[in-house]
């Protein structure tokens, strides 16, 4: 079973690749084909499967089939949780801070 921690290290990996963060660019403007993408960030089909499965699998992205091509798109309910994970672990809590200022 995958835990927590395991869970939120997807989200912050789809995030650490330069690809990657060129692909959601492209998906802000909404849902694009996989031939799109191809093409518009220079990749391989299986370099652009290999990106996405890292992108959907974090949950920031959606996927869909139709006829032989994927289309993809930024997943609304994934970006709202991103950005409270990244919050949520950036957050000092009141407990924390006492502990930090005992330490030295």
């Amino acid at each position: 079973m995958e835990t927590t921690y395991e869970k939120n290290a997807k989200v912050f990996k789809a995030f650490c690749d330069a690809k990657r963060l060129a692909i959601l660019e492209l998906l802000q403007d909404g849902e694009k084909c996989a031939c799109v993408l191809i093409e518009k960030i220079d990749t391989t089909q299986s370099g652009l499967s290999y990106h996405m499965k890292i992108l959907c699998e974090s949950g920031i992205v959606d996927s869909r089939q139709e006829g032989k091509w994927t289309h993809y798109k930024i997943s609304e309910q994934g970006s709202r949780d991103a950005l409270a994970l990244l919050k949520a672990i950036t957050t000092p809590t009141t407990a924390m801070q006492e502990k930090s200022s005992n330490c030295g």
